[in-house]
């Protein structure tokens, strides 16, 4: 099971990102996706999680109101839209899961991958 996240770069602080989530060799539907981040100088951090049929969105506080977790069957792919970024938002993004359909925010995931670096100027 590997997830790769995409779709990081560098932004002007108050500018938007949108994170794409996908998987190599089986399909997302079935399961609740999450997003964590490592940001430079603290612990990894949860953001945000969405259960398989998007009826259930959680956030994290710092999330709340410029976040945005979505998703696309058709695509096989989860998006964590960022909005009105800080430079305190700035570090490596990852999406995972626990293959189950409970929608937790966690930094401690059974299975992730790559992540996606965003980098956001003052």
């Amino acid at each position: 099971v590997q997830l790769q996240a995409s779709g990081g770069g560098l932004v002007q602080a108050g500018g938007s990102l949108r994170l794409s989530c996908t998987a190599s060799g089986f399909t997302l539907d079935a399961y609740a996706i999450g997003w964590f981040r490592q940001v430079p100088r603290r612990e990894r951090e949860g953001v945000s999680c969405i259960n398989s049929d998007s009826a259930i969105r959680y956030y994290e506080d710092f999330a709340k109101g410029r976040f945005t977790i979505s998703r696309d069957k058709v695509k096989n792919t989860v998006y964590l839209h960022l909005n009105n970024l800080e430079p305190d938002d700035a570090g490596v993004y990852y999406c995972a899961t626990d293959l189950t359909d409970l929608c937790v925010i966690s930094a401690d995931y059974e299975y992730s991958g790559r992540g996606t670096q965003v980098t956001v100027s003052s």
